[in-house]
């Protein structure tokens, strides 16, 4: 396995990965309906225009030429948060590779570059029912941020999510 920057021809494949880890990782969580209708088409073109943009910064894990996993970072999107704080905008890793080590090395690359920009602190937005990217999270020294729960719709569910913080960059 090798963790890389993703480059512009890696669009669709980030968006394959991105596709197949929510219908994984979200089945029972998420609306069926709304996993099934998921389009790669669609990831697709987000993900090419943000590799073009550079923003956020993309690193994908390759194994035997093929993207197993992807983590995208950059500025915290929240409003009102200070420029010093870094936001994991999204971290997948495909089914067959979880407990691998593959989003453990994909989040310690992340790490070393968050910290090579100069941000503080990292947070992160992760469904409350998702106990398994839960546990991997704090595992890795993340944090609840107590009081940070919201309610959003998703298709026909609402849905809980919990902001986690990690500030051990520095």
């Amino acid at each position: 396995m090798r963790i890389e920057a993703a480059n512009e021809r890696d669009g669709r494949s980030i968006a394959q990965v991105h596709v197949a880890s929510w219908q994984a990782a979200y089945a029972g969580i998420v609306p069926a309906t709304y996993l099934a209708a998921l389009s790669v088409e669609q990831r697709e073109a987000w993900w090419s225009e943000a590799l073009a943009k550079g923003e956020p910064e993309v690193l994908v894990a390759r194994s035997e030429g093929q993207i197993t996993g992807f983590i995208a970072h950059g500025p915290c999107r929240d409003p009102g948060a200070p420029p010093d704080f870094g936001e994991v905008w999204a971290l997948y890793v495909l089914g067959s590779h979880w407990s691998s080590g593959v989003g453990r090395a994909l989040w310690l690359h992340a790490l070393e570059r968050l910290r090579a920009r100069g941000f503080r602190l990292v947070t992160l937005w992760v469904l409350a029912r998702n106990e398994r990217g839960r546990r991997f999270y704090e595992a890795a020294g993340f944090e609840a941020e107590p009081g940070s729960n919201k309610t959003f719709t998703l298709g026909e569910a609402q849905l809980e999510e919990l902001r986690l913080v990690y500030e051990d960059v520095a």
